[in-house]
């Protein structure tokens, strides 16, 4: 028995929250306050919540920002306001128009928004030219039916409206104290929506013969005089986050909505109706963008400001306080320059030398080298040049032509040699980075000849391909030729230390120097067949980290620095073929190009 008592009363607790209805807020706009407001619509959402199953709607009073971060926040489904509000909103979220307002004071009428300019009955002023440099209140800058209906109309009259009134004051809501400014003499005219004035007058607030509106008109069927054209009525919206199949029931239940029932006679309607076009409101707000956003933007700091006085002044204190100790800081900061600045001229004459101090040790290593090149010019040259004196001392007539070719044969050699102590000399020298058009063929070439008899002392073969179709770069012509220096002699320094037998290795060490030209780049791969990487990339390019017993560890680093003076890559992997050694990757960029370095 005990169970099924349990049973029943959990199933009864399960289908009370199964049948909880959902929780839906309408935001509506309180042109007269947040409890008229609630007043006037809270009938209306007991009408939708009988007529729409499985729903509770409340009413989310408020002015114009209040509805537009109530909306960004998602506290409001739905909100009922003019199209002016809903033209602003729908810039920022996706809103749909479910239907229109019929007025019921204006016999059902769906364009009731528009704008009376009202000043006092005994004043001078008879028409809207007669109110400039004078002040005027309005409600807010984004009212359609007031501030911005009585701007549309002054543009369609050719008055600059941005500098054509001494002062505006937007009061916000309610709309009472808009007349009130004007009775005071505060302002001179109140710019107020359509039927505020007859509504203060039936509520006893004010009387009728102490104003008088300008431009007067009174559309066929309406009870209150305008003093601008109409636009669309209010209508209910609802944004994306609501469903579709809501949204129906909605608009079915708005639309069967009967002219006397209570709900409709409380809101001040004749019933709602198909959403009607709203071109009028989006031509006028084209022309008054500009002004809108600015005005907006000044009018809501300035309100800001006149609420929040005590924060303001502590944002005013807290950015003196920022200021100065911003100064403070300056102040130091200057005092500290100079030693920062020497200090990076002391570390960059650190960089140079050390850069040097390399090239000084790598053309030690290539000594041997740079001397059998040397020698051979010279032999060749003291050949020729016995061989001429042997001739004359013989008193062997020799005829001109011979002559011009020996002699010519001495100067080709004599340049060799120069070319040869001129590269080695461009290396030790090497001071800043000279960007110029090099030919990277030619430059793979020069360096694998300063390196020909270290290649052949340890038996490595090195071979060179090239895929695509060449073109010059823009480089440092003397340190790129370092970095190639570099690595080459890196991988003849790596297989010729390979003491260790490796099963896959060939009997003759090999380097491949390949040249891929791309649209925009130029891949050169230096590829050999050692032992691979020891260690991480990152730790072998790091300064004075080293791996031969004899080494600086300043290459990789220098290789690293030179290219990133290019804009280049630098990489090292270790091959993914079935062979072991190391793969270093350089890219550089074509000449004149502007694409960034695909590594």
């Amino acid at each position: 028995m005990l169970r099924i008592i349990v049973c029943f009363l959990l199933l009864s607790y399960i289908s009370s929250a199964w049948a909880k209805p959902q929780e839906l807020h309408v935001g509506v706009l309180a042109n007269w306050g947040d409890q008229q407001a609630i007043a006037r619509w809270t009938p209306m959402m007991d009408y939708l919540n009988e007529q729409v199953p499985d729903t509770h709607f409340n009413v989310y009073p408020g002015n114009f920002v209040a509805l537009n971060q109530a909306m960004e926040s998602g506290e409001i489904q739905f909100i009922i306001t003019n199209p002016g509000q809903y033209l602003y909103l729908s810039n920022q979220f996706p809103l749909s128009w479910l239907a229109t307002m019929r007025s019921r004071r204006h016999n059902g009428a769906t364009s009731a928004i528009g704008s009376a300019v009202i000043v006092k009955a005994d004043s001078e002023y008879r028409t809207l030219y007669d109110l400039k440099n004078k002040s005027v209140a309005a409600s807010d800058p984004h009212a359609l039916g007031g501030y911005q209906a009585t701007i549309g109309l002054m543009h369609k009259l050719g008055m600059d409206s941005k500098n054509y009134f001494k002062e505006i004051h937007f009061l916000g809501f309610p709309l009472d104290p808009l007349l009130y400014q004007v009775r005071d003499g505060n302002v001179d005219a109140a710019i107020t929506p359509l039927c505020t004035f007859e509504d203060m007058v039936a509520r006893g607030l004010i009387k009728s013969e102490e104003y008088r509106i300008l431009n007067p008109s009174k559309p066929k069927g309406f009870d209150c005089q305008c003093s601008t054209h109409l636009y669309p009525n209010w209508s209910f919206a609802a944004n994306e986050s609501v469903d579709n199949e809501l949204s129906k029931a909605i608009t079915q239940a708005l639309m069967k909505l009967p002219s006397e029932h209570p709900a409709a006679i409380t809101a001040q309607l004749k019933g709602w109706t198909s959403p009607i076009s709203q071109l009028a409101v989006i031509q006028l707000f084209s022309e008054l963008h500009v002004e809108n956003s600015d005005v907006n933007r000044w009018d809501t700091l300035l309100k800001w400001l006149k609420d929040n006085r005590h924060w303001g002044i502590l944002a005013v204190f807290l950015f003196v306080v920022a200021t100065v100790y911003h100064l403070w800081i300056e102040y130091r900061f200057h005092q500290k320059s100079e030693s920062l600045v020497a200090s990076e001229r002391q570390l960059k004459q650190q960089e140079i030398a050390l850069e040097k101090l390399q090239s000084a040790a790598m053309i030690g290593e290539i000594g041997a080298g740079l001397a059998h090149e040397i020698n051979q010019p010279i032999a060749a040259i003291t050949s020729y040049s016995e061989g001429a004196l042997m001739r004359l001392e013989n008193k062997h007539q020799m005829d001109k032509d011979t002559a011009i070719e020996l002699l010519g044969k001495i100067h080709q050699q004599s340049t060799r040699a120069g070319e040869v102590v001129h590269r080695i000399r461009g290396l030790l020298k090497r001071k800043e980075a000279v960007m110029v058009d090099v030919n990277i063929l030619t430059l793979v070439d020069e360096s694998i000849s300063l390196l020909k008899l270290e290649l052949a002392r340890n038996d490595i073969r090195i071979d060179t391909n090239t895929q695509g179709e060449p073109f010059f770069i823009t480089a440092d012509r003397v340190g790129l030729m370092q970095v190639l220096i570099n690595l080459i002699k890196n991988s003849i320094d790596a297989i010729s230390e390979q003491t260790q037998p490796v099963q896959s290795k060939p009997a003759q060490g090999k380097i491949v120097i390949s040249m891929h030209f791309k649209e925009h780049q130029v891949d050169v791969q230096i590829i050999d067949n050692g032992p691979g990487l020891p260690q991480n990339s990152d730790a072998l390019m790091a300064t004075f980290f080293t791996t031969k017993e004899n080494g600086l560890g300043l290459g990789l680093a220098i290789c690293n620095e030179v290219m990133k003076e290019h804009e280049g890559t630098f990489r090292l992997d270790n091959r993914e073929d079935e062979i072991t050694g190391c793969v270093a990757t350089l890219g550089l960029k074509k000449r004149g190009s502007q694409q960034k370095v695909v590594s």
